[in-house]
């Protein structure tokens, strides 16, 4: 779809680029507030929580573009390119988006359900590392890599299922503490006409990042941007895009436990659903170069411990403090790949 709205927009003039990115800018802003509304409401009506609801149904809504990317790679034949979009994605939104996040205002959060959602989100991180390690060759895992093999992708997607099966579980027995969850009371819409705005809200914001990135990038190239930056910046800010709008919106309007919920939820799908999903697809799997064993699995699982410790250490609120502990984190990570010359998406 980048290339196509490349193709499409290329010939016009700048101005009209900087109204395009003006426009894209605005409907992600208001598709971002209608997402988290809709969101809101739909956690009040099921009595799920909004961690849950951003979990599973705002996560696999903002991640499925993802999938889509990393699943087309590699039928392309660029396995390689959907397991780092994978890995990289995990990185960012942990490390930079959940960071920000924090910094705007504390994040409030149910400790019981993070704490257990959590724990799925580290042990999917290493689930992934283990099963792209090469058992039959160890010796040789820092320079051939490994395999994520087809039928480890269809685990993955059964694994999918389970989670979100049982994140509803854990919810049922979880009452929400948010004192917001009363000012959504039903407007007198159904609970059918609020699940298809929010999944409306959620294409919004999907289809208008996918507009203004690849906008961005060629009026970036028309002002002589290296393409180095672009690669460093542009891409692999905008397939986390519509989390961080999600999450920044979230937390300005006072949901941040919605805004955790997206983020550990999307991790958790990059595992089973975006590198899931791509693994299956392909009959030769997914392949892990060495680089992925050198820097990017160590870098995935070292954030995802920071993380977690975060979430051990805060009580019922992730605050400013350790949101800069996160984005620490992220610069120190993009700064070493950057080192070791590793593409993160």
């Amino acid at each position: 779809m980048e290339q196509w709205i490349e193709h499409l927009i290329g010939g016009l003039p700048s101005v009209v680029l900087f109204l395009i990115i003006a426009v894209m800018l605005y409907t992600l802003s208001k598709g971002a507030d209608w997402l988290v509304d809709e969101a809101v409401t739909l956690s009040t009506r099921w009595g799920l929580g909004k961690a849950v609801i951003g979990a599973t149904i705002v996560s696999i809504g903002t991640t499925t573009p993802e999938a889509a990317v990393s699943v087309l790679s590699a039928i392309q034949g660029e396995p390689g390119l959907a397991l780092g979009n994978a890995v990289g994605s995990i990185i960012c939104d942990t490390g930079l988006i959940l960071g920000l996040a924090s910094l705007i205002a504390p994040l409030s959060f149910n400790r019981q359900l993070a704490s257990r959602l959590s724990n799925v989100q580290v042990s999917a991180g290493i689930l992934m590392v283990l099963a792209c390690f090469p058992w039959s060759s160890p010796a040789k895992v820092f320079s051939q890599g490994g395999t994520l093999h087809q039928y480890i992708g269809i685990i993955f997607v059964v694994l999918l299922g389970l989670y979100v099966w049982q994140s509803i579980r854990w919810a049922g027995s979880i009452t929400s503490t948010s004192e917001h969850d009363t000012e959504t009371e039903l407007q007198g819409s159904s609970t059918f006409i609020t699940l298809l705005k929010l999944v409306g809200s959620i294409a919004i914001v999907v289809i208008a990042a996918q507009i203004l990135i690849p906008t961005v990038k060629t009026l970036a190239i028309r002002f002589n941007v290296p393409e180095e930056i672009i690669a460093a910046t542009l891409v692999a800010f905008g397939t986390s895009l519509p989390e961080l709008v999600t999450a920044i919106t979230a937390v300005r309007r006072g949901h941040g436990e919605l805004a955790v919920g997206n983020i550990i939820g999307a991790d958790i799908l990059n595992v089973l659903f975006v590198a899931g999903v791509s693994a299956a697809a392909t009959p030769a799997g997914l392949q892990a170069s060495g680089k992925f064993f050198q820097f990017l699995f160590p870098a995935m699982v070292f954030i995802l411990i920071v993380f977690r410790i975060g979430i051990f250490v805060s009580g019922s609120q992730l605050k400013r403090p350790f949101g800069v502990v996160l984005v620490g984190t992220y610069i120190l990570v993009t700064i070493l790949s950057y080192i070791f010359s590793v593409d993160m998406h």
